[in-house]
């Protein structure tokens, strides 16, 4: 594996780590930390894993458009 993969690999399981960690809690607004994570996890793997960075600007911003709409939704039912 690539030094990079392996870099994002490592932060996307501490970042679930901490999801885990988090999920332990009672709060209220926790899902909505989760959801945040998720969302960022999300990224990575889209950007790193299915090679987005090198696509064209117009699926770029439809990855962003899709993850907006689904924490958006996701928001939404949480409340």
């Amino acid at each position: 594996m690539k030094k990079d993969n392996v870099m994002t690999w490592l932060f996307l399981m501490v970042l679930t780590i901490i999801s885990v960690l988090f999920s332990t809690n009672r709060a209220h607004s926790i899902g909505y930390v989760i959801l945040g994570l998720a969302a960022i996890k999300f990224i990575g793997v889209a950007f790193q894993f299915m090679e987005f960075k090198k696509a064209h600007t117009i699926w770029k911003t439809s990855i962003y458009i899709f993850l907006f709409l689904f924490v958006f939704v996701i928001v939404i039912l949480l409340k």
